[in-house]
């Protein structure tokens, strides 16, 4: 095949295609551990908990509305799903906020090991912020999630 470069400017479709692509592939190109780590916001509550550790963006999955009218009650949904290294079982799964007067939200403990792990839920969120979910497993692993969600209304201002 003869590959030759056109001196034909691009035409508007080509150039709208090109564009649209670009535009679907660029969050998978963002989505690397590295670029995920980098959106890892500071907590001291977090940090403290990892105490240097790394986690890793895997099996682990938050989801927030990327806009909540209201603080009061914003939808969440985590899932995790394996493989998992032989013996590791889920142990805990920490919900950290980034605005919240009391940064870490919740704590789900599974004293028996789950077959699935699916939680909906509601959580109060005191303005717009970056929702991290990180779940620890029996060997010592660490998994993580990372959410934005925009409040236009908060809640949680008095501390609770």
């Amino acid at each position: 095949m003869n590959a030759r470069l056109s001196r034909r400017p691009m035409s508007r479709r080509r150039l709208l295609q090109s564009a649209g692509a670009w535009a679907l592939a660029s969050p998978l190109l963002a989505a690397t551990p590295a670029a995920l780590a980098q959106q890892m916001p500071a907590i001291p509550a977090l940090a403290s908990f990892l105490a240097g550790r790394s986690p890793r963006w895997e099996h682990l999955r938050l989801e927030l509305p990327a806009l909540a009218d209201n603080g009061q009650a914003v939808p969440m949904r985590l899932t995790m799903a394996g493989p998992f290294a032989p013996g590791s079982v889920l142990k805990s799964i920490h919900l950290y906020s980034e605005v919240n007067p009391v940064p870490e939200m919740a704590v789900f403990e599974f004293p028996s090991p789950p077959p699935k792990v699916e939680i909906d839920s509601r959580v109060r969120l005191a303005g717009s912020q970056r929702v991290v979910a990180l779940a620890v497993m029996s060997d010592g692993a660490l998994f993580a999630a990372v959410a934005d969600v925009v409040v236009t209304i908060a809640a949680c201002l008095d501390g609770s």
